[in-house]
């Protein structure tokens, strides 16, 4: 008999970033041990499932995502022994541990990829190869990190593809010997006791084989990215039958990190009839969503998302690794902080789908500003200030800019106290604290029960209250003004309405508002009026009947 995944909708995921979370042993790097250490803190929260960005082996030329070996621990974060406790100590907890699994590419590193340069079977064709076209690259696709896609391999003698970094080559999917490669490491570690997979950038697995030259506006350096390559029907073929294969039959929870050139294709990816992944992430650059007008974005992508998905089941989050602080990038990070991060994780958790959220997001951590380029780390923050220089801008416009949109945002350490280095580490960060560390940790937010972080708790804890938070229909209602969203859950018997007023002015409140207030954004001050909702104000009504 196949198990059925009956637990998967009863998760709110937190996301645990390791090498910015909690250092055990000062050498300036988050490691395993360091969750380990704070587990009890997410228990509190409510949390019941942990998703890590990856900790294998690697020379993180992308933090990671570059995986030199599937089966290693970077030693920096610790030993496979470490990984198998903090997965026995997350189980002890009822807590489900969420792998996450980059099999669009490995590093250039990788034993793979060193054995198919020289050619020796079976990784001959474990990447994808092609010879110079007129001297030069193949085509003139992009990678999404600067430059071309494709680099030349003196060894070889030929070019191989990479969409990311020069340093993380394409696999090829439709080697038979790499692919079942990749279903066999799946099952050495369900072996281990991994209840889930978050699966990297997974929809490029499938590339037309004549390679053609993508159609397009160039980028400032002159290559065009291949929008050919997202959702293609073998993409598609190929997650089927890991569904078929491996999830299933393995009861693993799995969410994809998916590009969708439109929201009706998210229903490919996990519509039950598909059988392809529980629940998807669509991805889109912070540059998609930069400057839009917050409230109108989120409002028609809720509604967009719902309409086109058969039960409205996807990852609900506005935050995660490759996106700015979503108090900073979606809100007031200023003098409205922590009412502007209650009211967004309102309307995040009351949305339709699994809720996810990010380290910190739960004290409402800011984005961090830094005084140079140089200062940043992320690849992708250096290819953006590099290309916004090709485009004509001033070194202080594509400074901003890059800036703005850094993943590094997400990334600086984890704010646990007010002592040196944020309480992070005893050594040298290997990123700078956020300053702001002295007001914004989870020690002080803990003991105050007003705070962001117990916002996030009573949040949580009412999911598993209200059924109509997990199944109930979604209903848009009329806000009354472009700046405030409205809607309604409802579900055996009860309906749970929010307004939220995501702006920093007063705005007249929706008519009609009933019921029980469950949670309010302006928990410090005196309630809603049943009137206006000042800026930043969120409210969550239950009504009965």
């Amino acid at each position: 008999m196949i198990p059925q995944k009956d637990w998967v909708r009863d998760l709110v995921i937190y996301q645990i970033y390791p090498r910015s979370f909690f250092d055990s042993n000062g050498d300036g790097v988050g490691d395993l041990p360091g969750v380990i250490a704070k587990l009890d803190y997410l228990s509190q929260l409510g949390v019941n499932a942990l998703w890590l960005s990856p900790f294998f082996a690697s020379p993180n030329d992308d933090n990671g995502y570059d995986i030199s070996d599937y089966r290693a621990i970077l030693p920096e974060f610790g030993t496979m022994a470490d990984c198998d406790e903090l997965i026995r100590q997350c189980h002890a907890r009822g807590m489900k541990f969420i792998l996450d699994l980059v099999v669009n590419h490995s590093s250039d590193e990788h034993e793979w990829f060193r054995k198919s340069v020289k050619r020796e079977a079976p990784y001959t064709d474990y990447y994808y190869w092609r010879d110079p076209v007129d001297g030069h690259a193949p085509n003139n696709w992009a990678s999404c990190f600067g430059g071309s896609a494709w680099e030349f391999n003196e060894e070889r003698g030929q070019y191989y593809l990479h969409y990311f970094s020069k340093k993380q080559p394409d696999l090829n999917w439709s080697c038979p010997a790499l692919k079942a490669e990749i279903h066999e490491l799946i099952r050495w570690w369900k072996a281990r006791g991994v209840d889930g997979l978050r699966i990297d950038a997974i929809s490029y697995l499938d590339k037309p084989a004549d390679f053609p030259d993508a159609e397009g506006a160039p980028m400032p350096d002159g290559y065009v990215f291949p929008s050919l390559l997202t959702g293609r029907p073998g993409t598609h073929a190929y997650l089927h039958e890991l569904n078929e294969k491996l999830f299933t039959p393995l009861n693993l929870m799995t969410v994809g990190e998916v590009s969708l050139r439109c929201d009706a294709e998210l229903a490919d990816y996990v519509s039950d009839e598909r059988a392809e992944f529980d629940m998807a992430i669509p991805f889109l650059p912070p540059i998609a969503e930069y400057g839009q007008h917050v409230p109108t974005m989120l409002r028609d992508r809720l509604k967009t998302r719902y309409d086109v998905v058969p039960g409205g089941w996807w990852a609900q989050f506005m935050s995660n690794h490759d996106k700015p602080r979503q108090v900073s990038f979606f809100g007031n990070d200023g003098e409205f902080r922590e009412v502007c991060a209650k009211a967004l994780a309102l309307v995040n958790h009351l949305s339709p789908g699994t809720p996810f959220v990010y380290q910190g997001e739960e004290l409402g951590m800011t984005s961090i500003h830094l005084s140079s380029i140089d200062q940043y780390d992320d690849i992708g923050t250096h290819n953006d200030y590099r290309q916004r220089l090709l485009a004509g801008d001033s070194p202080e416009a594509a400074f901003k800019f890059a800036a703005d949109l850094s993943r590094d945002n997400a990334r600086t350490p984890m704010q646990w106290n007010a002592s040196a280095n944020a309480g992070f580490t005893t050594g040298t960060p290997w990123l700078k604290v956020n300053p702001n560390y002295v007001d914004i940790n989870a020690e002080a937010q803990t003991s105050d029960p007003l705070s962001v972080f117990h916002f996030y708790r009573r949040l949580i804890a009412l999911r598993g209250a209200h059924p109509a938070l997990k199944n109930g229909d979604l209903q848009m209602l009329d806000g009354g003004n472009a700046d405030v969203i409205a809607f309604s859950r409802t579900a055996g018997g009860e309906t749970l309405t929010l307004a939220a007023n995501l702006s920093d002015a007063p705005h007249a409140a929706p008519q009609g508002l009933t019921g029980e207030i469950l949670l309010q954004s302006h928990e410090r001050e005196s309630g809603f009026d049943g009137v206006t909702l000042r800026p930043w104000e969120a409210v969550l009504f239950a009504a009965k009947g």
